[in-house]
């Protein structure tokens, strides 16, 4: 899935509480890009209700607010507000939806204010023309949920465990890692025609333990590497133990975005990156290394269409053992380990037509939502496998091949692919979901989008004699998956 971004991150402070429904279209153009340069710069936005939670069922539901200040990555001091329940009274046009999530709809809100610049001559202006250097800290960004006062916004990411639904919450990391790519990609001049910026991957999302929906959570990200046209943002959520021993740190993960002339279409470079901190300094280093690695895996990719699968990879023998028992299955049912399951006997499937609803603001399905779709479906899929409710641990990778516009016939297909059960304290669920978008009148199908999550099981289960069984491949290409992403994962270690 492809997400533009071709605005940048702006207040609400022009829609007064006087006359919410305001938006000046006689503002001057230097004006506005005051605003819009002055909210580029660091900022930390506080999600909570105005009311307290004795209030939060009196009928009425009070906006929740967003506060933006220029400040540290963990320094928090409110400057002025962006009113996140203020999209109800926002003309029609301008919504991206009340589908999302309150985080998303206020960040998408935020950039709305300024959406009618996007139809002026601004967007047939010329390119930019002088790349700047800008530093982490210029395009960092941190929210803050105020899970633990505000009871309406709790309930909006609770799940049936008293925890965060991860769903909702990829939803909003895909939604700030664009605010922060904009924030990154933004000139000095506010003649100059905006870039594509279009979601590539995302790699290592890694959850290192639950996050209760009780307590206050943080979302911080900033640009820790840049190419000629790919931007790499590293996502933080944290979660302060009460204690205080225990790492805040509960989530992390990459974002891959890359730039294309919003007119021709063709790579366009971005500004550069300058680390100060050694922490800066390592993450620019590792996200070369990463470079370095998708670039190497294209080219045995490419070497390996060109000599066969087989030759390139050398896992003839690999490739029969695994259809080894698959093919018992098939020839002999009878004689099959009883410990083993067919991968094709765990699959799950879920079908829609993508509504408007759904749709980002410019118009295609947002990338966050087709997430938060895969992500319940592998959780199903593993649920329904496992027989316990599973522990999610990592999205190992994410590949956005093909837009997904409105009206699109979606097909989500998820599989447990392997399972990994050397570690008998942790065994390990590995779930594919692929994304199809089908298109009957053409009689077509293409795959949008790859998907892959690793689960685990809760250790009670587990010492009560829950035992996770072995998934095979009955078909060569079926096994080719199973090594593909193997191989991968051993890549992006």
């Amino acid at each position: 899935m492809k997400l533009i971004y071709l605005t940048f991150l702006s207040s609400l402070q022009t829609t007064s509480s006087s006359n919410p429904n305001l938006i000046t279209k006689s503002l001057a153009r230097s004006n506005l890009f005051h605003q819009i340069h002055r909210h580029c710069s660091s900022s930390t936005r506080f999600f909570s209700s105005p009311s307290s939670p004795d209030n939060a069922m009196d009928g009425a539901s009070p906006p929740i607010h967003v506060v933006s200040t220029v400040a540290s990555p963990f320094d928090e001091n409110p400057a002025s507000a962006i009113d996140a329940g203020s999209s109800l009274r926002k003309p029609l046009s301008l919504w991206p939806g009340m589908y999302h999530s309150p985080v998303t709809n206020a960040l998408w809100e935020a950039r709305s204010s300024i959406f009618e610049r996007l139809l002026d001559e601004s967007r047939n202006g010329p390119p930019q023309s002088q790349l700047l250097t800008k530093t982490p800290s210029q395009s960092r960004t941190s929210i803050v949920y105020g899970f633990s006062s505000d009871y309406i916004l709790r309930e909006q990411y609770r799940d049936p465990w008293n925890e965060v639904r991860i769903g909702k919450l990829l939803e909003d990391l895909d939604a700030l890692a664009g605010t922060i790519s904009v924030k990154h990609c933004s000139d000095d001049d506010s003649t100059t025609r905006p870039l594509l910026l279009v979601t590539a991957s995302v790699d290592k999302m890694v959850l290192k333990r639950p996050i209760q929906v009780d307590t206050d959570v943080k979302i911080s990200g900033a640009v820790t590497w840049v190419g000629r046209s790919s931007i790499e943002i590293r996502m933080e959520v944290t979660q302060p133990q009460e204690d205080g021993l225990v790492d805040p740190v509960v989530l992390t993960a990459n974002f891959t975005f890359v730039a294309r002339d919003s007119k021709t279409a063709k790579s366009a470079p971005v500004n550069r990156l300058l680390p100060e901190t050694e922490q800066e300094k390592l993450l620019y280093q590792e996200g070369e290394a990463r470079d370095k690695l998708r670039k190497e895996r294209r080219e045995e990719q490419k070497k390996a269409f060109e000599r066969g699968w087989h030759s390139l990879h050398g896992e003839v023998d690999r490739l029969k053992s695994l259809l080894a028992e698959g093919r018992v299955f098939c020839d002999l049912p009878a004689l099959a380990d009883r410990d083993s399951i067919l991968m094709r006997d765990t699959s799950l499937e879920n079908s829609l037509i993508c509504q408007p609803q759904q749709r980002n603001l410019h118009g295609r399905i947002f990338g966050g939502f087709l997430m938060h779709l895969a992500f319940e479906l592998a959780f199903s899929t593993a649920y329904a496998f496992v027989g316990q409710k599973p522990c999610f641990l990592e999205v190992d990778h994410v590949d956005f091949l093909k837009p997904v516009d409105v009206g699109d016939f979606l097909r989500l297909k998820s599989c447990v692919l392997y399972t990994q059960l050397e570690d008998p304290a942790q065994p390990l669920i590995n779930i594919e979901v692929v994304a199809h978008v089908t298109r009957p009148e053409l009689r077509t199908s293409e795959v949008s989008n790859t998907f892959y999550f690793t689960f685990t099981v809760n250790s009670d289960a587990l010492k009560n004699g829950l035992r996770i069984r072995n998934v095979v491949p009955a078909t060569e290409e079926e096994a080719r998956r199973v090594l593909e992403r193997m191989e991968a994962e051993k890549i992006f270690a």
